[in-house]
């Protein structure tokens, strides 16, 4: 399954990026991550250490049905904002356990327009499992609606703080 979501805000891109980059705000605004704890970044099998690392747990529910997921998400790449006004930020599930997992990537760009329009930011989510995916595309579909302004009100009280 795969998701993908714009938003065009008039907010700082430093700002609206520093909040998609980290995962541990999300609970913030986006309901269905009920936790995004930090992790201790771990160290691969090629000494590679990892940036950063989050204990996510997703929520949904769909009039009876709930469903709950705790993942490991690692960021696996960062690009800060430059001077072209692009910025990217990708997430990727990486257990400790070695089992073999489905995917999950969550993947946030930036840009600004020409003209020095408000920032826009496209996200996508790829999940590569086959459990509970009708009912995870109505959930994504509902609170991508529903997170829009949440996101943007979340971004301005940190940016005005």
């Amino acid at each position: 399954m795969d998701v993908t979501a714009t938003l065009a805000a008039d907010v700082p891109i430093d700002a609206l990026f520093e909040v998609v980059a980290d995962l541990g705000t999300y609970p913030e605004w986006l309901d269905i991550v009920g936790r995004a704890e930090p992790l201790d970044p771990a160290t691969g099998a090629d000494g590679t250490a990892e940036d950063a690392a989050w204990s996510v747990d997703l929520k949904g529910q769909v009039g009876p049905f709930r469903r709950s997921k705790r993942l490991r998400m690692v960021r696996a790449c960062f690009d800060d904002p430059d001077a072209t006004g692009r910025a990217s930020v990708r997430f990727e599930r990486r257990e400790l356990d070695g089992r073999s997992h489905s995917d999950w990537v969550l993947s946030a760009e930036l840009s600004t327009p020409a003209g020095d329009g408000a920032p826009e930011l496209r996200m996508r989510l790829h999940y590569g499992g086959n459990l509970w995916v009708p009912l995870l595309d109505r959930i994504l579909t509902d609170e991508i609606e529903r997170s829009r302004p949440r996101l943007v009100a979340f971004v301005e009280g940190r940016a005005g703080s």
